[in-house]
């Protein structure tokens, strides 16, 4: 066994355990990950975030070596390239842990590339999600998703956020609550390597402070995961979507209500930005096998 120094965060719920090894000396193994995401028999989250100088690590090699390096492993012991929420939950465990000042904005790496966060103040923080790529809309789709409690089978766009997402349009809230996550989404084609799966109803659109937003509701099925109260890369791939599918004259900047809470994805040319809170909640020491 081997006691390690942990914080508990969450941004609007997506939960993380957080851990600062900024020499890489801790054996990050993937048993220790489920260990530490196991909410009955560990400290229980979606993911672990390892806050890890870039130079410290494999994952990190070809980068400057005092870039702090966000190491992201799923709860099921893989390693994923990014995680919108945790990435404003990584921000504000920088502050606490390395006094760190990001109200000018604090350029880190990810597997999926560099990414800033910054602080807005009352603890919120937007995060420079880098660029995006939206999949083959010719006919508003690429894709085919099945769901239990969806039938029959919806077609859906993919989105590349740095991790692969695919956003599937449902007509009402009704057929969004009836969705059982429980069981991964089949989406074809096949990914690769997996993908994040969202489902999501247009609320319409409204004038915020003079600027137009639209409003989406949405749930995901994150790939490693399985359904989590938030996603934020998943928030920005259902604002990307929406846009498309609405067309000319769309919003830029749009509302996501998740289950979690609510974050504000802002498009800007051919990348977004991610706003919304991040809180650490508990810090300790735990007991971790090998």
């Amino acid at each position: 066994m081997t006691s390690l120094a942990f914080t508990k965060g969450h941004g609007t719920e997506n939960d993380f355990v957080l851990l600062f090894d900024p020499h890489g000396d801790l054996d990050l193994t993937p048993s220790r990950v489920r260990f530490l995401c196991d909410r009955r028999a560990g400290i229980g989250g979606d993911g672990v975030i390892r806050a890890v100088r870039a130079g410290a690590l494999d994952a990190g090699a070809g980068l400057e070596p005092a870039t702090w390096f966000m190491d992201y492993w799923n709860s099921d012991g893989t390693t994923s390239e990014m995680c919108g929420n945790g990435a404003r939950v990584f921000g504000a465990f920088l502050e606490a842990e390395a006094g760190e000042d990001l109200a000018g904005g604090l350029e880190f790496a990810t597997r999926g590339g560099p990414r800033t966060v910054t602080s807005l103040g009352g603890g919120r923080y937007a995060i420079g999600m880098g660029r995006y790529v939206v999949g083959d809309a010719t006919e508003g789709f690429d894709s085919e998703v099945a769901a239990r409690g969806l039938d029959p089978v919806r077609p859906a766009l993919s989105v590349d956020m740095g991790n692969p997402h695919h956003v599937v349009a449902l007509p009402d809230v009704d057929e969004l609550r009836g969705l059982d996550l429980t069981e991964a989404p089949q989406v074809h084609p096949v990914p690769p390597h997996g993908t994040n799966v969202e489902f999501a109803v247009a609320l319409g659109h409204a004038e915020v402070e003079g600027e137009a937003h639209g409003r989406v509701r949405m749930r995901v099925h994150e790939r490693g995961s399985g359904e989590t109260r938030s996603c934020g890369t998943g928030a920005c791939a259902v604002a990307l979507a929406m846009r498309t599918w609405a067309g000319a004259g769309a919003p830029d900047v749009w509302d996501i209500e998740v289950p979690g809470g609510e974050v504000t994805v802002r498009i800007v040319g051919d990348t977004t930005v991610l706003e919304g809170p991040a809180v650490l909640v508990a810090t300790g020491e735990v007991d971790a096998p090998a």
